[in-house]
């Protein structure tokens, strides 16, 4: 019994490790387990280099038909699952076939990679990066080992940024316009609006805002949209008094 579950153990342990591991920026990324772990953080046209280790377990060679690392950049649908679609594919051929007996490391690295998408998770879609080592073998099938990392890409704020002006109502009954402060935002900013009441005559009861995020994929028979409420807050109880002409309300 111990024979066979020795069989089915990986043949060797490897390791991918950056050559700027140490100063770059690590962030928080979830797993399909749930699990959260700290990967490193790049952006479009950086270099991608490092290191990679194979070691195989005590007393044991590795008979392989070569080793090869790939830098992919992937997308996968959730209720698709299973199905990756590639649209970035880069390789480096690390080794020719032959025998690894101890501990053998590999420099590799990819010169100014164009990533023009960044990394996102969402409810229906998840878009990654992901640098692929494989042991190719005939027999006791590939080793393969993954190492994921994010891009963020940044911009210049825009030199316009107009302010946003909403009409909504029913006639003859209520008038509301809506006012933003501006039209685009940076993820960390403070959003600033005022509502105008300019015709009230119906009861109102209360009013809250929500902001939400709204997730898109697919097109046509084919389209899933998915609205989660990020934050939701309380702007008036009650109906509006003749003399109170606008609500003025600032969120994180």
């Amino acid at each position: 019994m111990n024979f066979l579950i020795g069989a089915f153990k990986p043949a060797c342990n490897i390791s991918i490790t950056f050559s700027d591991g140490k100063s770059r920026k690590q962030v928080p990324l979830k797993k399909e387990n749930g699990q959260t772990v700290m990967v490193p953080l790049f952006q479009s046209q950086e270099n991608i280099a490092g290191k990679i280790s194979i070691e195989p377990f005590q007393g044991k060679k590795i008979e392989h038909n070569g080793v090869k690392v790939e830098l992919l950049g992937q997308i996968e649908m959730y209720f698709d699952r299973g199905n990756f679609y590639d649209f970035t594919s880069l390789v480096r051929e690390l080794d020719v076939p032959g025998d690894i007996y101890e501990r053998k490391t590999y420099p590799f690295e990819f010169s100014t990679v164009e990533m023009p998408y960044e990394t996102y998770n969402g409810v229906n879609v998840r878009l990654r990066y992901v640098l692929k080592v494989t042991v190719s073998r005939n027999y006791g099938g590939s080793i393969v080992e993954y190492q994921d990392f994010m891009v963020r890409n940044y911009s210049p704020a825009p030199s316009i940024n107009n302010s946003i002006k909403m009409e909504v109502g029913i006639e003859d009954c209520l008038h509301i316009e809506f006012e933003y402060n501006k039209s685009k935002y940076h993820l960390k900013d403070v959003i600033i609006g005022k509502i105008y009441f300019l015709l009230v005559r119906i009861k109102i009861k209360n009013m809250d805002l929500e902001i939400r995020r709204r997730e898109s994929t697919g097109s046509g028979a084919n389209t899933h949209v998915e609205t989660e409420t990020l934050a939701k807050f309380e702007l008036m109880d009650g109906a509006p008094v003749r003399a109170w002409c606008s609500q003025s309300c600032a969120w994180y």
